[in-house]
């Protein structure tokens, strides 16, 4: 059984809150979980130390049993100081511009001023 640590979507509509759980990484995001490790509002700003509660000593629990967090509670255990920040990966290629345009572009640059 492979464990997740991560984001279960609560509150209204347009007014999200979360619960960081630990859940088997099949079941589905609001579904069936093992525990509620913390709470997420992003509602609030940045600064408020309740923005993010977590429950350290069980987050260490679950990281040693072998559970994988999510992206955004990597984050969060990371700020916390409970594991090192992951690597960001390598942004993709997509927003760049494509072969002709690049080609454009450097013979703009070449071209001399006039």
């Amino acid at each position: 059984m492979a464990l997740r640590i991560r984001l279960a979507r609560g509150g209204a509509k347009k007014r999200p809150f979360y619960r960081i759980i630990v859940a088997d990484s099949r079941s589905p995001r609001d579904g069936r979980f093992i525990e509620v490790l913390g709470t997420y509002d992003p509602m609030l700003p940045s600064d408020r130390s309740d923005r993010v509660v977590l429950k350290t000593e069980r987050v260490q629990y679950w990281l040693g049993v072998g559970a994988q967090p999510s992206d955004r509670v990597a984050i969060f255990c990371a700020r916390a100081g409970l594991m090192t920040l992951p690597e960001r990966p390598d942004q993709t290629l997509k927003p760049q511009p494509k072969k002709k345009a690049q080609a454009r572009l450097q013979a703009a640059a070449a071209a001399p001023a006039g």
